[in-house]
């Protein structure tokens, strides 16, 4: 068992502040969860849109619980919906939902990180290791890891996933050969046997 490194007076020395790890935690990059507005609960036996129905059940729907909320608008039977219904509902919350996207709130969470990533300062994070900070967090979308690497691969070092004190090596950049003592010159020719004269 590895015994804790101690400072010049007696206390524990914490190698994990002192190192150069930059933390990456994309969960502080992750927008609010979407409100979910789904259209299944407005369908005829939850499987077809009457046009009427339809019109008359968004009519008699409480807008108020979507006031400033981001909306995801989807439906989760498994059912045609008509374009226009989704047009219908963006409609209704026009000037109380604060946005109205289509999809499921995961996959509006998802597209929201993603772009979230391209406002990110990469630059700071130029040769350094790098822990994506990732345990335990389910709000964070699993292509947001796999983009977010991908951008961190043009600067950074070294990638790892987890806490700084416990993470998984995920890349490094290659090191560069090292120079050979003797180089050639380009386009030099390798020696071959005597020509016979």
């Amino acid at each position: 068992m590895e015994i804790a490194p101690l400072s010049d007076d007696g206390l524990i020395v914490n190698r994990v502040a002192e190192s150069a790890i930059e933390t990456l935690d994309l969960a502080a990059l992750a927008p609010p969860e979407p409100v979910a507005f789904d259209l299944a609960p407005h369908l005829y036996r939850g499987l077809v849109l009457r046009e009427r129905e339809f019109r008359q059940g968004l009519k008699a729907t409480d807008w108020s619980a979507y006031d400033g909320a981001d909306v995801a608008v989807f439906c989760s039977a498994d059912a045609l919906v008509p374009t226009w219904a989704y047009m219908l509902v963006a409609a209704r919350l026009d000037g109380i939902a604060a946005s109205v996207t289509a999809g499921t709130p995961a996959e509006i969470r998802q597209a929201r990180l993603v772009a979230a990533l391209a406002e990110v300062d990469w630059e700071r994070y130029r040769d350094a290791p790098v822990v994506l900070k990732g345990c335990g967090n389910d709000l964070v979308p699993l292509d947001a890891f796999v983009q977010a690497t991908r951008r961190l691969q043009r600067v950074a070092g070294k990638i790892m996933y987890g806490e700084p004190c416990s993470s998984v090596p995920v890349w490094r950049r290659p090191q560069a050969a090292p120079a050979a003592n003797a180089a050639k010159p380009l386009g030099a020719k390798p020696a071959g046997p005597p020509r016979a004269t």
